[in-house]
């Protein structure tokens, strides 16, 4: 069926003015046809300047016109909701409530009159006057749509006739259903009494069947019609078209021709040695690409075979560049799909085995035999391990050493007692089990010799782990300085680049195409249009990433077709040579703070050597053995732990406080055990001195001269030959004589151990100043106590104190008066600066001993003066002369020159004297005036003057005053 439309017969008209309608899209709806006054009555002899302006059916026919519009302004504007019509739309929105009201002119509209429009009038007239000679020309309208409305009314209402099955676009009598929809087979019956009726219903179907025949022909025929001669028209455009596509062809088939000659003769040719070439590139990339592939099937296997020699490093280098060629040359190859995830895991197993190889390293080298010998172990493994460790970034794995060197001293301790407890025969093991009651059994000079032989140990055992841990950090500091040198480098590159932009452009776009170097090179001398197919045989999605273009075997390696990373070669301290790789992905932070770490760990290493060596001393010290040790012990332990902690400062670099307090507080007890001793024995002998002048042994006077050399310390004991010196009555001390007791020369010698033990025990030489001090004013108040106090009559037994008792004294006390400067500069030399204020003891200790010797002196000046007041009150002035007092007077005089001129020096005595010779002066001088005795020549006077003469004759005659100026002449009163 031609169309579903249908339209009523429309005389053909054999005039050009004929009109034509296009039939209409059979899937819309049926409408009315409407009038077609956008075709020009010329339109269908195919002039195109008789056609109008307006919109075409033939033209426009799919593309939307004015005439698709279904509703008009109209029908927008009516409401049918409302009783009656408005004049005005807007209640259509506003409801019917609304009122009108004024609207006020707008401000900001202008008045429009007609004068506006008279340019627009004057423009539209001349066309106006066009319009209408052309209606005049065209058909009427009106009688035209009435006839074709006409026409197409009984077209419509004839094919209203045929059944609407027979006008559906899928229309098929192979369907069944249609079939018995168009044929009702139900009408026919082959029964007897129904024969004829059949036979009719089959003749008025084929009736009926021919009549919607005929109405279709005829619908058919008159819309052939209505396009006659637009039908005519294309079928003679179709004929010139073939006579165009005709010669068309010819020349093209010319051309193609002439093309296919040329090809043969000048492309074919160079085409064939470009693809040929491309083809070899091809199989040389894929060579080599399989070359490639072979090198990393074998990289399981090699890195097995590098783990077997420990090599760790060049496994995580294989590793690494493996994974990189698989990520970048190998990507997406099927048969490599699981090795990457295998290297992973492979590469977690060698951070376990790293850390178990350098574990074990750590035990071998810190449990090896403790010799001389302080040789790194194994350098090169240590290098090598130490480089994997950080290559993994394992950065705490000086923590595993940390813990081996604990374990490690813990058993050095342990074994030197055992070896030690061994070689004692005294010592019963089976009978004590525990190993610290075994060493307490040993004597001191044996566990002097163990803790010896601990200290040694323990500094090759120091000595040791310095070295280890300088050549750690001498591999950190290499990669730290790599890392430097890689920046120093990119900065330099960096400013270079702008010299070298060309290169560097081609080749980041070589790299960024998936060729190498090598390629442009290898292409370099290819014509552009081969180099252009290759490019895009190699952008092609069909054609797999290519490794390299070069030909030559050693340039198909890995190394050298996808490891990125450079390496450098250095050396360590110890003389192995290493590569650094750039992949140590480690910042400047992380290795400086490595450094110090492992810095920090030889500093800690000292400090568990000493805590150890505490733990031993204290362990020793539980019964109080340290305590009881005597001074040159104790000054022999000292040194030895002095020795081994500045041993121990030296090699690591930095004080360990805890051995230096253990044996400071070892010395606190020793000086308080050292002083309490020594000041018992003074207390002793001051409590058993009966103040006489003792001889002095020769190994004082020694001593003395010692001291008198400039060196303060006991001397050694001299061969028995010198023994044979008798002692002597006074002791020298740089010229002059001292006449001392017993107690004093032992006080000289306790005073110089003091000083001898600032000497061996550095340490303690604050503590000894304050003990030295107190024992110098125990010994100042004591006997101070017992001599003008008069203690010893009770404490001795003594039945007085004479006066030569007090000179003694007094000589005893200028002698250790003496020694002070000497002590207070040895000390001196011995404190730190900030502690020089703690002489001022020593000064206050001077005063002290200065003020009793003026009270000695004063005491045997209070002695004479209370024999003066007590003859010369009773003094007479009479016959005969000299009197008795005066002769009794000189006597008392002899005996205390004679008691005090062996003891003290001349210049002493006379200074005693002369003040003994005021009192006397005074107290004469008290008497005559009492007496009325005057100095006028008399007879009393010539016998005062008598006995005066007899008393300085006397006073003079003594050894030493005979130049003492008496000044007698002041017994008188001056005359006024």
């Amino acid at each position: 069926m031609a169309s579903s439309h249908s339209s009523s017969p429309v005389p053909q008209s054999n005039s050009s003015d004929a009109f034509f309608k296009k039939e209409m899209d059979a899937t819309k709806r049926f409408r009315p046809v409407q009038s077609l006054p956008d075709v020009c009555p010329k339109e269908p002899t195919g002039d195109p300047s008789n056609l109008c302006d307006s919109p075409s059916l033939v033209v426009d026919q799919h593309r939307w016109t004015i005439y698709h519009s279904k509703v008009n302004l109209p029908a927008a504007l009516n409401d049918p909701r409302l009783a009656k019509r408005e004049s005005d739309f807007f209640t259509k929105t506003w409801g019917v409530d609304f009122v009108d009201t004024e609207v006020t002119p707008s401000f900001y509209l202008p008045q429009i009159t007609k004068e506006h429009f008279a340019l627009y009038q004057q423009e539209i007239t001349p066309r106006e006057k066009v319009h209408e000679r052309c209606k005049n020309i065209c058909t009427p309208k009106d009688t035209f749509d009435r006839t074709l409305l006409h026409t197409h009314d009984k077209s419509r209402t004839d094919l209203e006739q045929v059944p609407k099955i027979f006008m559906k676009p899928d229309f098929a009598l192979e369907d069944s259903l249609t079939f018995n929809a168009v044929l009702p087979w139900s009408h026919f019956s082959t029964a007897g009494g129904k024969g004829n009726r059949d036979a009719a219903s089959s003749k008025l179907l084929q009736e009926k069947l021919s009549h919607y025949l005929d109405i279709v022909e005829v619908n058919i025929a008159h819309q052939i019609s209505l396009r006659s001669e637009a039908f005519f028209h294309a079928m003679t455009s179709q004929h010139e078209l073939q006579d165009y596509l005709r010669k068309t062809s010819q020349a093209v088939k010319l051309l193609r021709e002439k093309i296919s000659k040329i090809d043969k003769v000048m492309c074919e040719g160079s085409l064939r040695v470009l693809r040929l070439s491309l083809t070899r590139n091809n199989c040389v990339k894929a060579y080599n690409k399989l070359k490639l592939m072979a090198t990393v099937h074998q990289t399981q296997p090699t890195v097995q075979l590098l783990l077997s020699t420990s090599e760790f490093v060049g496994a995580l280098d294989l590793i690494a560049t493996t994974q990189e060629v698989l990520q970048q040359e190998l990507q997406g190859i099927h048969s490599f799909r699981h090795l990457g995830s295998q290297l992973c895991e492979l590469e977690k197993l060698i951070d376990k085995m790293m850390i178990a190889e350098f574990s074990t390293y750590a035990r071998n080298d810190l449990n090896r035999p403790l010799e001389d010998d302080c040789q790194i172990l194994e350098e090169e493994r240590l290098v090598s391990l130490v480089f994997g460790l950080l290559k993994q970034r394992k950065l705490n794995f000086y923590e595993i050493y940390g813990d081996e060197m604990i374990i490690t001293a813990k058993n050095i301790i342990k074994q030197c007692v055992v070896n030690t407890v061994s070689q004692i025969e005294e010592i019963d093991t089976e009978v004590v089990v525990k190993l610290a009651d075994q060493m307490r059994m040993m004597n001191f000079p044996q566990w002097f010799d163990l803790l010896k032989n601990i200290f040694s140990k323990f500094t090759i055992f120091l000595k040791r782990i310095k070295a280890t841990l300088n050549t750690i950090r001498s591999v950190v500091f290499l990669v730290l300085d790599k890392n430097q040198k890689t920046r120093d480098l990119e900065d330099t590159l960096q400013k270079n680049s702008a010299k070298d932009s060309t290169v560097d452009t081609e080749v980041a776009y070589l790299t960024h195409e998936g060729m190498f170097i090598s390629d442009a090179f290898s292409e370099g001398d290819l014509p552009p249009v081969a180099a252009d197919t290759t490019s895009q045989r190699n952008t092609s999605p069909n054609s797999e990433p290519c490794s390299s273009d070069s030909v030559s075997e050693p340039e198909c390696t890995t190394d050298s077709s996808s490891s990125k990373e450079q390496t450098s070669s250095s050396v360590t301290p110890g003389g192995v040579e290493m590569m650094i790789s750039d992949d140590m992905k480690l910042t400047d932070l992380e290795l400086v703070r490595l450094a110090n770490n492992i810095q920090e760990l030889l500093y800690n290493a000292s400090d568990i050597c000493h805590d150890r060596s505490v733990k031993f001393l204290m362990a020793r010290a539980k019964d109080g053995f340290l305590e009881k040790l005597n001074s040159n012990e104790f000054v022999a332990l000292s040194r030895l732990m002095e020795g081994f902690i500045l041993d121990t400062e030296q090699i690591c670099g930095r004080k360990s406080m805890s051995l230096r307090g253990a044996l400071q507080s070892q010395a606190n007890r020793f000086v308080n055990r050292f002083h309490e001793e020594r000041k018992t024995k003074l207390s002793l002998l001051l409590d058993n001195e009966r103040w006489k002048q003792a001889e002095v042994p020769a190994e004082f006077q020694d001593l003395v001269d010692s001291v008198s050399d400039g060196r303060i310390s006991l001397p050694e004991k001299k061969p028995a030959a010198t023994e044979d010196r008798k002692p002597t009555e006074f002791l020298i001390v740089e010229g002059q004589k001292y006449a001392t007791v017993g107690t004093v020369l032992l006080l000289i010698r306790i005073i110089l151990e003091y000083c001898q033990c600032v000497d061996n025990i550095p340490s303690i030489t604050t503590d000894m100043l304050t003990r030295l001090s107190d024992l110098l004013k125990y010994f100042n108040s004591r006997s101070c106590q017992l001599v003008l106090g008069a203690g010893a009559l009770q404490v001795v037994g003594l039945k007085t104190i004479t006066t030569k008792n007090l000179a003694l004294s007094s000589r005893c006390l200028q002698l250790i008066v003496h020694y002070i400067p000497i002590i207070r500069a040895h000390f001196e030399a011995r404190l730190q600066p900030k502690q020089f204020s703690m002489l001022r003891h020593f000064d206050h200790i001077t005063k002290d001993y200065h003020d009793h010797i003026a009270e000695i002196s004063a005491k045997l000046v209070a002695i004479m003066d209370s024999l003066f007041d007590k003859l010369l009150s009773k003094y007479e002035v009479k016959a005969p002369v000299p009197s008795a007092c005066f002769r009794n007077i000189c006597k008392q005089m002899a005996k205390m020159h004679e008691a005090i001129y062996d003891l003290l020096p001349e210049e002493q005595t006379q200074m005693l004297f002369l003040r003994i010779n005021a009192s006397y002066k005074l107290h004469l001088k008290r008497q005559l005036a009492h007496l009325n005795v005057v100095n006028d020549g008399g007879p009393l006077n010539g016998l005062v003057t008598s006995d005066v003469a007899f008393y300085t004759g006397n006073l003079q005659a003594l050894k030493g005053l005979n130049n003492l100026d008496l000044n007698m002449a002041e017994i008188w009163e001056q005359k006024r």
